[in-house]
């Protein structure tokens, strides 16, 4: 397998992409989970901006100056851009204008092609869903995923790149509650469906192991409910009830099913880590030392799902 982490969290503390690449390939990584996110972000949406790099009016030649700095930090440090996130939420029910989500939608088309342009080839768009006090029935929730998603497909095929579905929570009274995607049955009739409508297996599905951990959910039976429509993981650990983005074992995941699961599915392609948190917690120094611990993590996930020992 290769092993891979998020550029999120070590971007901003190192001051640039092709710096953030260099400490990522230091640390022994194959690749990395590109967070194209950060070119509008949750705070962005929810203000109602719209970057250049998503505006109608530039074009798409230009737009692509924007992804640059990703596509040159994968060429000059010998890493593959495995995969990257889309930015999040992918609608809002309090839109701050008139047409914003439509906004949203174009933004998320233009992420696709800039995932292509960087030669990546998966991206997360996470599902359409609302939070807590605006839930729709599973039926309407259903429906707006199909319709949206399907505005996608297109382009994704057309680009080469698999969208991938993540499962997703919503939090009340300080609890959490599994939402869309976050049942492993549900998510493969989700993928499934969306394959059928677009005639081809454009989606699948990046298996969030924090979010299944704080929904209650076991991992090893969910990634065998989803078998071979996983793509992906966002690996990380947590507490059982935040979404704290460790790194394994300093949390309560039971790792070992994870490994278990790896083995049961026969999954070959990328782990990938999404565990910024861990960054954030120490002086960007050690940063390089905390990297290794990691990526030493997933080799021993590797090693052990292909040796089929525990």
């Amino acid at each position: 397998m290769q092993i891979s982490v998020q550029t999120g969290g070590i971007e901003e503390k190192v001051g640039s992409v092709d710096a953030c690449y260099r400490m990522i390939s230091e640390a022994g990584f194959d690749a990395v989970d590109v967070n194209l996110d950060h070119l509008l972000t949750s705070k962005e949406e929810k203000a109602g901006v719209i970057p250049a790099v998503f505006d109608p009016k530039t074009s798409e030649q230009d737009m692509l100056q924007f992804f640059r700095p990703w596509k040159e930090g994968a060429a000059a440090w010998h890493l593959q851009n495995a995969q990257a996130h889309a930015p999040y939420p992918s609608r809002l029910f309090d839109v701050p204008s008139a047409g914003y989500n439509d906004f949203l939608m174009e933004a998320l088309r233009r992420t696709i092609i800039g995932t292509a342009y960087i030669g990546c080839h998966k991206l997360v768009i996470h599902p359409f869903f609302y939070d807590y006090d605006h839930q729709m029935s599973e039926k309407d929730e259903w429906n707006l995923n199909m319709y949206c998603y399907g505005q996608l497909a297109g382009t994704a095929k057309k680009m080469g790149v698999t969208i991938l579905l993540e499962n997703m929570f919503v939090r009340h009274k300080g609890r959490v509650y599994a939402a869309v995607c976050n049942d492993g049955r549900e998510a493969a009739s989700y993928v499934d469906a969306l394959n059928e409508n677009a005639g081809s297996e454009v989606f699948g599905f990046c298996l969030d192991t924090g979010h299944a951990l704080i929904a209650g959910k076991d991992i090893r039976r969910f990634m065998n409910e989803l078998g071979p429509r996983i793509k992906a993981f966002h690996v990380h650990d947590n507490n059982g009830h935040d979404d704290q983005h460790l790194a394994p074992y300093m949390g309560v995941l039971d790792w070992k099913r994870f490994v278990q699961g790896l083995q049961d599915i026969g999954y070959k392609d990328t782990l990938s880590f999404e565990t910024f948190n861990v960054c954030n917690r120490y002086p960007v120094e050690l940063y390089p030392s905390i990297l290794k611990t990691i990526e030493l993590t997933g080799r021993r996930f590797s090693r052990l799902a292909e040796e089929g020992t525990l």
